[in-house]
């Protein structure tokens, strides 16, 4: 049985080694695991949780109440609350992902070599992974999951307002893991709010193969800047749509209001519009109607004042701003490449759109435009892993080492070569 917060050792950095090693141990067992019992704890897991729903929700009525008395917004504080609703949905989160491909042990590329060997490449677990995380408890649930799913031990730092929330769901997967035969230190949920078990777990280049910091982007400017370890992660969602003069209208006006205002506080919500100078006059004026009726501010650059009256001048600060809010950046430009240009400027790499019927304009598009995700006529929400076909994902990941875009249970493995010979030896 885990200790619990009260009761933990002071020592802080001697508690993370601990985990460390036994993250590490767990590892090598659960990459002799096969698919069926990693599937079973993730089946046990969510009838632990299912189980215990009055017990989650007494705990994360402790948070909640601890938020209150913070002084935490009601948004943060509508993150962290866990309803019979979100419980479920957890629970139905863990039967989905059960229920995906397994990437373990697929070999891939398998050729003969003129020596008679055969040569492939075959996915395995990166091995442990550390996730740092905020607020929601259900992201527990979730990167638990896609860590086991995907063969990888996994060590969870949750934020200091859901400590309790995360350490009940802590208990459902330790359940979970022990019906299924699994050590219960494939997952280990840290037990103590003290910030310098972030600072300990980012310098456990011995222990841990990759950390995913999932959170604002003070958490992510922390992580990358002290972590010895690789870092799977994106900084901003700065993400913008072109709409060329050859773009059809209707699907130029659907595609713009739709990336803006299907969901204002996610990364992969458009925050600059970029419109082509020949047709502003033409479609500026109807997207602006739309966007004044579902409360959007419009700041825009001189060119799109002259065509919208009463709007606010965009500043330089504004091309660089992840608003995640009803505020859009919007600027008129002479072409294709002047899109480009400031897309190269301004954007974060992470998703970026193009609406047009020019064929070649579109291959350009994608072939130049350096995002993770790369669009035409279609609205930058779908930028996510679900969307994608890859079920549930552990986050977006705008570098181009190890996993870029989405990052699903594909990019919680890595490849190895593998030789299969008959006995062959080089000459």
């Amino acid at each position: 049985m885990n200790a619990t917060p009260e009761s933990l050792a002071p020592d802080v950095a001697t508690y993370m080694q601990r985990v460390g090693e036994q993250a590490r141990a767990a590892a090598r067992l659960l990459s002799r695991s096969d698919t069926a019992a990693r599937n079973n704890a993730l089946h046990a897991i969510a009838e632990a949780i299912e189980a215990a729903t009055d017990t989650l929700k007494a705990e994360n009525a402790r948070d909640l109440e601890a938020g209150r008395e913070r002084g935490l917004d009601a948004a943060l504080l509508d993150r962290l609350e866990l309803t019979d609703d979100r419980i479920a949905a957890m629970a139905e989160g863990l039967r989905q992902i059960a229920a995906l491909p397994d990437p373990v042990g697929a070999v891939s590329d398998l050729n003969y070599r003129p020596s008679g060997i055969q040569v492939g490449r075959m996915r395995v677990p990166l091995g442990v992974i550390g996730i740092i995380y905020e607020s929601r408890p259900n992201v527990t649930a979730d990167a638990a999951a896609l860590c086991l799913k995907s063969g990888n031990a996994a060590i969870l730092r949750g934020g200091s307002e859901a400590l309790h929330s995360n350490q009940a769901i802590a208990a459902c997967i330790r359940i979970g893991l022990g019906q299924a035969g699994l050590p219960g230190t494939a997952v280990q949920v840290i037990e103590t709010a003290d910030r310098a078990a972030v600072g300990e777990l980012l310098r456990m280049k011995d222990c841990v193969d990759v950390i995913v910091p999932r959170g604002g982007k003070g958490l992510i400017e922390r992580v990358s800047e002290e972590s010895r370890i690789p870092v799977i992660k994106h900084l901003d969602g700065i993400c913008h749509v072109y709409i060329d003069d050859r773009a059809d209208p209707d699907k130029a006006y659907a595609i713009a209001l739709n990336a803006k205002t299907q969901r204002y506080g996610t990364c992969n919500t458009m925050e600059t519009l970029l419109v082509h100078a020949d047709i502003a006059e033409s479609i500026l004026p109807r997207l602006a109607r739309a966007y004044r009726e579902k409360g959007v501010e419009l700041r825009g650059c001189e060119r799109t004042r002259a065509v919208l009256d009463g709007i606010s001048a965009a500043s330089d600060a504004d091309w660089d701003t992840e608003y995640l809010a009803p505020i859009l950046a919007v600027r008129v430009v002479d072409d294709l490449d002047a899109a480009m240009d400031h897309i190269a400027a301004h954007g974060s790499q992470h998703t970026d759109a193009i609406v047009t019927e020019d064929y070649a304009r579109a291959r350009r598009f994608l072939r130049e435009v350096d995002s993770s995700s790369v669009m035409v006529n279609a609205s930058t929400r779908f930028a996510d892993g679900f969307e994608y076909g890859l079920g549930a994902e552990i986050g977006i990941s705008t570098d181009k080492l190890h996993a870029r875009g989405p990052v699903g249970l594909e990019g919680l493995t890595t490849l190895k070569f593998v030789v299969l010979g008959d006995g062959q030896v080089r000459s």
